[in-house]
């Protein structure tokens, strides 16, 4: 019997993030003591404070289907955002509130690609963007980067990328899977060569905007002339500890807005009712509420970093954000471990969730097949037994060419 379903699904990948911690939850179900550094998701509570808005919501009988495009009141709140945090100008008509930063990419790659538009893709990157371009008829143009240069592309690189057929660029910063954060400068020189190719627009994930070790952020669309060709990606779910409330958004050139509205009005219509009031109080918070988890972050962040530079063979910068890093492990391919063939990074990612009980993602998923991606968002305690089990597993002692 032919297969029935449609290329379109037989062609789409499955998320390795996803896949990584299925696997783990299996494994630990069947008694194994799994220590999962696969998923990016705070380990912190909702604030308190967003919470009790959750509350009022219910209460206020917010039960009822919400503007496809958020309500008026979250808009304004998030344009409030935009210019106190980014420094940008938005209006509430260019806002459009998703189910979820990933549904807001996803409504971008539809309405802006075409078949065979090409889109710049920083390697490493987040794991969904190449499969989301691919879906919409897209074609992901990877550009590499290295643990040397702190995994951030150069002007140089971009101008060269370019083509006749390149539509968009797309990139975090802070970076997930890299945790690298563009300084202004950097975003600067970016800028100067894109002002070359008025048609070439740019998506900035800001999601990790405030789990930032640099001091300092930059959001690309305040530079002098890229606001008009930029679409600021963000939502609460990260740095409020606001995964399930499954809210993001965007800020746009209105057109871009408009039809990011018109889509999604076809494919789930308005987000959450109550999750938007609770983000209305989250935006509007000084973002100074959110300083013990970043502190935490950064305290992890210090301690993975210190602990990953004591294991020979594993080779690894300082990221600026986020919580994750993402060691070089190409010392360790073709090599035997413990009598096991390392030829890739999924091997050995493979290797360490099989001989360490650890679970990471391999950086194929992310563009960078020489790294691994670690999540450190879990306690102090849980990533000392993690980085001490890594160790053992891939002690030199036990490495034979």
């Amino acid at each position: 019997m032919s297969n029935p379903l449609s290329d379109r699904i037989n062609n789409l990948a499955t998320s390795q993030t996803l896949a990584m911690a299925a696997l783990a939850r299996e494994l630990k179900a069947q008694g194994k003591d799994i220590i999962s550094l696969s998923l990016g998701e705070p380990d912190f509570n909702t604030p308190d404070f967003i919470k009790e808005a959750a509350k009022k919501a219910i209460d206020d009988n917010y039960s009822t289907y919400s503007p496809v495009d958020g309500y008026v009141d979250l808009k304004e709140a998030i344009c409030r955002k935009f210019k106190r945090d980014n420094g940008l100008d938005y209006k509430p008509s260019q806002i459009v509130v998703s189910t979820g930063a990933k549904q807001s990419l996803y409504n971008i790659a539809q309405v802006m690609l075409n078949d065979g538009d090409e889109v710049i893709l920083p390697a490493p990157y987040w794991v969904s963007y190449f499969e989301i371009v691919k879906l919409s008829g897209g074609v992901p143009v990877e550009v590499p980067t290295s643990v040397d240069t702190d995994f951030k592309i150069t002007p140089e690189q971009l101008e060269a990328a370019i083509t006749p057929k390149t539509k968009m660029m797309w990139f975090s910063s802070p970076c997930n899977p890299s945790g690298s954060v563009y300084s202004r400068e950097e975003l600067t020189a970016l800028a100067k060569v894109l002002e070359k190719y008025p048609n070439v627009y740019v998506v900035a994930d800001e999601i990790y905007e405030h789990i930032n070790f640099s001091g300092t952020f930059c959001s690309i669309g305040s530079i002098p002339g890229m606001l008009e060709k930029t679409i600021t990606v963000n939502g609460v779910a990260k740095a409020f500890a606001m995964t399930g409330y499954r809210i993001g958004y965007i800020g746009a050139p209105e057109f871009i807005a408009k039809a990011c509205t018109k889509i999604q009005g076809q494919v789930t219509s308005g987000a959450n009712s109550v999750a938007q009031r609770a983000t209305i109080t989250a935006v509007d918070a000084d973002p100074s509420v959110l300083n013990h988890m970043v502190q935490a972050f950064h305290s992890r962040r210090d301690l993975v970093v210190g602990l990953l530079k004591e294991i020979p063979g594993i080779k690894i910068n300082v990221p600026e954000g986020a919580f994750y890093v993402f060691p070089d492990v190409s010392s360790f391919f073709g090599k035997t471990l413990k009598g096991t063939l390392i030829k890739d990074a999924n091997d050995f990612s493979m290797y360490l969730l099989g001989e360490a009980n650890v679970a990471t993602v391999t950086g194929d998923a992310f563009g960078n097949p020489d790294c691994i991606r670690f999540s450190y968002a879990t306690s102090e305690d849980i990533l000392k037994e993690a980085l001490k089990r890594i160790k053992e597993a891939v002690s030199y002692t036990e490495v034979t060419a």
